[in-house]
């Protein structure tokens, strides 16, 4: 996957099945910014999102596993997404959990965030990390009653 850095709806984006279709998408790329990303083209993956809560302790808690029902290429945004996930196997769900836990504290977050994966054929990539409370949040919330996005009072 060949993608112009800091574009937003895909501009200057495009996949290289080969070398010799690189050069070409490259060029597209950089005739609409100065960086380009060169990724893993993950098309037809799952796409699996976790929410993790941690406080100042390290205790952990992963509130909702989610997953978009299209596979990766359509923008979470337009995917149908059920909490919690369906296809996961055992084994996928608590490999994908225990990395999640992995991640937030390594990254040393505090509070709320979620973590989306790839997933295919036993195989999982990290693809965004939000440290914060995000559109999914909301989703997580009217899922399991735990209250992400409540504020006190």
């Amino acid at each position: 996957m060949v993608r112009a850095a800091f574009a937003l709806g895909g501009l200057g984006s495009g996949v290289a099945r080969s070398p010799k279709e690189l050069a070409p998408l490259a060029g597209t790329a950089l005739s609409t910014a100065t960086q380009l990303l060169v990724e893993e083209y993950l098309d037809g993956w799952k796409e699996i999102e976790y929410e993790v809560v941690r406080d100042a302790s390290d205790n952990c808690v992963t509130v909702c596993n989610m997953e978009n029902m299209d596979p990766m290429g359509i923008h979470t945004g337009e995917s149908i997404v059920v909490a919690p996930s369906q296809t996961l196997d055992n084994d996928e769900y608590f490999t994908l959990r225990e990395v999640a836990l992995k991640v937030v504290r390594s990254l040393g977050i505090v509070g709320e965030c979620n973590i989306q994966f790839a997933l295919s054929n036993g195989a999982y990539r990290v693809i965004e990390v939000n440290a914060r409370l995000s559109r999914s949040s909301a989703l997580a919330s009217k899922a399991t009653g735990y209250p992400l996005t409540s504020s006190p009072g």
